[in-house]
């Protein structure tokens, strides 16, 4: 089925942004993570679509979106990293399995997946780890080679409510995929990180989002202690800090986004004044706030943020600033739709216009929103 919706900015001046929506799945129990990756290399970036409430990990092959299994067999699958270790064009994977929130019933189990030349067909799987609450898989890019971060939910004997214990951030380089410890200072929950090059020395630092606030960690340089950005929502434990971090612009203005508290209802900016990161919150209607990204949508220089909920509203919204980024217009992208928990940005159909692609929890759906563009 395809919905054409128009949706029209706030903003004076704005134009109108029209997506066209097709659904490519409603049968993604749990759905949780999508990812746009060329798993073919064809040069087209596909859509891997992780549900925790299936067995299956599967990708939708671009144009067609025909359906494929990369493997099955898997329990409580939370979190997939592509990385092309071997340099043939078809990216490695690397799969936490076995996922619960309570370390003690969370065994983590860490995959290796390869492709055996035909991505279509089911690929290899080896086991490379065991760590609690295994959560947050994300390549990274380092002077001495590139490895997929893990970083977990909590420590390996954190109990809730308050969830209390040292998180043990680990990457694992291949050709060995053997753990190396990042970090291990961080306590509570951390929920969300986020890979970007902080001061442009063609190293990736990492930026985390947990009870404690925003942290950049440097895994190039081991040692090193993670840097308070912010501390988040200055609620008591355990309804402290933050979910979900981001790096985007305004132009040339680089900002910070996030998702404050744990799931929660707050999407906040933060802009660099003087030596400190200044938050402002500029939508909390929404609750369980559970993805966050950054794209220009409209192709004029600046970035939108766009979030999606799993609670009650079940919507992708976008945010949209003025040219000083102190005011900020929300717009539905899909209201109650999907209860986006992952959503994916991508030229999707080589128009040079980016598309928002979004996997739903409760609702079990995948949705593509092909950007038609702005017009009057």
């Amino acid at each position: 089925m395809i919905i054409l919706l128009l949706l029209l900015l706030a903003l004076p001046g704005a134009a109108q942004i029209r997506f066209e929506e097709r659904t490519l799945a409603t049968d993604l129990n749990g759905g949780y993570q999508l990812l746009a990756v060329d798993l073919n290399h064809d040069g087209k970036p596909d859509l891997l679509a992780l549900a925790s409430g299936m067995q299956e990990l599967v990708w939708f092959e671009n144009p067609g979106w025909e359906r494929h299994v990369i493997a099955g067999g898997l329990n409580h699958m939370i979190n997939v990293a592509p990385l092309d270790a071997n340099g043939d064009g078809i990216p490695e994977l690397v799969l936490a399995t076995e996922f619960a929130n309570v370390a003690r019933n969370s065994i983590g189990i860490v995959w290796l997946l390869e492709s055996s030349g035909d991505p279509r067909k089911p690929w290899k799987i080896r086991e490379i780890d065991r760590l609690r609450t295994s959560h947050r898989l994300r390549p990274i890019h380092l002077p001495r080679g590139n490895a997929v971060v893990n970083a977990p939910l909590t420590g390996p004997t954190a109990e809730p409510p308050d969830y209390h214990g040292h998180i043990p951030i680990v990457m694992y380089r291949p050709p060995e995929w053997k753990r190396e410890m990042i970090n291990d200072s961080l306590d509570g929950v951390l929920h969300g990180i986020f890979v970007f090059d902080w001061d442009g020395d063609g190293a990736d630092e990492l930026l985390t989002a947990n009870f404690q606030g925003l942290h950049l960690l440097r895994p190039a340089k081991p040692g090193t202690p993670p840097q308070l950005l912010n501390a988040g929502d200055t609620a008591p434990w355990p309804k402290s800090g933050s979910s979900e971090v981001l790096v985007a612009k305004l132009g040339k203005k680089r900002f910070l986004a996030s998702i404050d508290p744990w799931h929660g209802n707050q999407v906040c900016v933060y802009f660099r004044k003087g030596s400190r990161w200044v938050r402002t919150v500029i939508s909390s209607e929404d609750p369980d706030g559970h993805t966050l990204h950054a794209a220009d949508l409209d192709g004029d220089g600046r970035d939108e943020l766009i979030a999606g909920f799993r609670g009650p509203t079940r919507s992708v919204y976008y945010y949209k600033a003025d040219g000083k980024g102190t005011k900020w217009e929300r717009h539905a992208v899909d209201k109650g739709g999907i209860a986006a928990a992952g959503c994916a940005i991508a030229d999707f159909d080589g128009d040079k216009r980016l598309d928002v692609a979004c996997i739903g929890s409760a609702t079990k759906n995948l949705k593509l929103y092909r950007n038609l563009g702005s017009g009057n």
